[in-house]
């Protein structure tokens, strides 16, 4: 694999807090390439040499308005198996509905345009059922669960200017931990 020239936005880029518009149909070349360009990004992050060979941190999720695009668009590459990928390319995403059950990151939360140790823990919904369209912008709906609905629900933010560090409590970093389930 060839690691893709792209550029993180840090958490101090004012882009990071903006809502990102709808994506029209069909794609450009310029999204597609992206698209594919975060993939391959993740899940090189994921792999321990090529992390180590280019010095990558390792990430799950990526939101186009990371790299400074402001659309709805979103990629996760979950590492199902040594170097296979459950890949989601998920577009104009609604959260249809979610679980009442909370679960949040034990270790914490972390995101690959906050560049610091941020202590605190983010509440999140064990389960969330999603539409969104797909890259030939045929509607899906996908229902997901534990990790995955954690990475989705902090890729969704991004799409609407939150960080994950916006949603801690800076007075009590733990709030309400004891009514959450640990992942």
């Amino acid at each position: 694999m060839k690691l893709p020239n792209i550029k993180i936005l840090n958490e101090t880029d004012k882009r990071l807090h903006q809502v990102s518009k709808e994506v029209k149909f069909p794609l450009t070349k310029e999204d597609k390439d992206m698209i594919n360009d975060m993939l391959v990004y993740l899940q090189m992050s994921q792999i321990d040499e090529e992390r180590e060979k280019y010095n990558l941190r390792a990430g799950w999720g990526m939101s186009a308005v990371q790299l400074g695009v402001l659309k709805r668009i979103f990629v996760i590459a979950e590492e199902k198996e040594d170097k296979n990928f459950q890949n989601y390319i998920i577009i104009n995403p609604e959260i249809l509905s979610y679980s009442e059950e909370l679960i949040y990151v034990g270790e914490g939360e972390g995101c690959l345009s906050v560049n610091r140790d941020v202590t605190g823990i983010v509440k999140r919904h064990a389960r969330i059922t999603v539409k969104y369209q797909d890259m030939n912008g045929i509607s899906k709906t996908i229902r997901v669960r534990e990790d995955v609905s954690i990475a989705f629900q902090h890729e969704i933010d991004h799409l609407n200017g939150i960080l994950f560090v916006d949603r801690i409590d800076p007075k009590n970093p733990f709030k309400d931990k004891d009514l959450m389930r640990e992942i």
